[in-house]
């Protein structure tokens, strides 16, 4: 299978590697940089530094020459930067190419999913395109550690034959149908990822935690089922799995960054340090519009919207958080 990944960051670099073992894969960045570090060297020292990548994997910051005869696209830019890279794609993404994103996040100003981005952009059949989502942090993947994760997309067959393209001796792919619950989990999920941070920045412990991320699961639930999609999706790998995985890993730039203005620092401050995008700062704004416009309650959501956008302080969102009045536990989730 001849395959394009457009984004070379820590996790499209990941995939790329991982896709290159058993396919003739080509990478896309827009930083010359990466090419030739990729090309020379096989690697990317800038967003994945001390891995080794496939040997056969190819680099180019020309989109034309990456998606010439792919028969499989990957999608791999910050949500924010998605539909741009898209629209430019668009006259070199062959037609009968199957589309896999594996961008978690919603579109501020339409409310998209990242694959409905690229069904409204490429007019693509919608049953060519898929998504890839699950507890999957890109360097523990990258050094081939035993992970899982969840190739979604509504025809059956398609899932089946992509599934197996990503399925590697230490990374397997399941499939599912529920595209809308896949992506509402991975992309909600970074949201109370960075809850979860805000919490480890002001000390709390694991109670604490364990609340925020069994809370965060309701909220990604009520807001998935209000979309269409099924409640079960949240127990597998693209909901309960990712969702702990960012809430509690070291590795976790939406954690990390919720850490730290638990901590006190301001945002400007963290992410001017920070390499790579935690995808929950752009997604959040989104989210508590989509969530607001669909009638959904977000209390967690909100509050991080509120830190996120300086209107009150970390620990007034905790302290504003446990004033709520707790009703049914699962209540609207069916």
């Amino acid at each position: 299978m001849n395959v394009a990944v457009l984004g070379a960051g820590a996790w499209g670099t990941t995939v790329a590697s991982l896709l290159a073992v058993g396919n003739d894969t080509t990478v896309w960045s827009h930083e010359a940089e990466v090419v030739d570090e990729i090309t020379l060297h096989q690697r990317n020292p800038m967003y994945l530094p001390d891995i080794e990548l496939c040997p056969s994997l190819r680099a180019t910051a020309d989109l034309q020459t990456a998606l010439q005869a792919a028969d499989m696209v990957v999608f791999a830019v910050p949500s924010r930067y998605f539909r741009a890279v898209v629209e430019q794609a668009r006259p070199d993404v062959p037609t009968d190419a199957d589309l896999v994103s594996v961008t978690k996040g919603i579109e501020l100003e339409t409310g998209f999913r990242m694959s409905e981005v690229l069904i409204d952009v490429l007019d693509h059949d919608p049953d060519r395109v898929c998504v890839l989502s699950g507890p999957n942090l890109a360097k523990e993947v990258a050094l081939g550690q035993p992970s899982a994760t969840v190739l979604a997309c509504s025809d059956a067959a398609r899932a089946e034959r992509l599934r197996q393209a990503f399925t590697t001796e230490s990374f397997r792919a399941f499939t599912n149908s529920d595209v809308i619950g896949c992506e509402v989990a991975g992309a909600v999920k970074n949201v109370i990822a960075i809850a979860a941070g805000i919490g480890d920045g002001l000390g709390y412990g694991w109670n604490t935690k364990a609340a925020l991320i069994t809370r965060g699961l309701a909220e990604i639930a009520r807001l998935g089922v209000a979309m269409g999609a099924q409640p079960i999706t949240f127990l597998g790998l693209a909901g309960n799995g990712d969702l702990t995985a960012t809430c509690s890993s070291p590795q976790s730039r939406n954690q990390h960054l919720g850490e730290e203005l638990g901590r006190g620092r301001s945002l400007s401050d963290i992410t001017a340090d920070m390499l790579t995008v935690a995808e929950g700062v752009s997604s959040t704004p989104a989210i508590a519009a989509l969530a607001q416009r669909l009638g959904v309650p977000m209390p967690i959501t909100r509050k991080v919207e509120a830190v996120l956008n300086g209107s009150i302080s970390a620990r007034a969102a905790v302290d504003q958080l446990m004033q709520f009045e707790p009703g049914a536990e699962l209540e609207d989730i069916h």
